[in-house]
């Protein structure tokens, strides 16, 4: 019987250490998307500007980017003011 009790201490001692480590795991994990999402985003930002830059050039600025919606709506509530 104390075998069985000490068995059983043992796989709540080890549980515990595991549901520890899943937390730790969970926490990296979420910092690592983050970090890649930022990585993503700023990506994404850096080829549009680019393709900003190289349609201006190649229509030797004949045709100018669209305002994003955010900007095209403060343009529009400064005008309103």
């Amino acid at each position: 019987m104390k075998l069985n009790s000490l068995g059983a201490a043992s796989l709540l001692a080890l549980s515990l250490v595991v549901v520890s480590g899943c937390d730790q795991v969970e926490k990296s994990a979420q910092q690592v998307l983050g970090k890649a999402t930022e990585s993503a985003k700023q990506a994404i930002d850096d080829t549009h500007k680019a393709a900003e830059q190289a349609l201006s050039e190649a229509t030797q600025g004949l045709i100018k980017p669209e305002k994003p919606e955010k900007e095209a709506e403060d343009a529009s509530d400064t005008k309103e003011t």
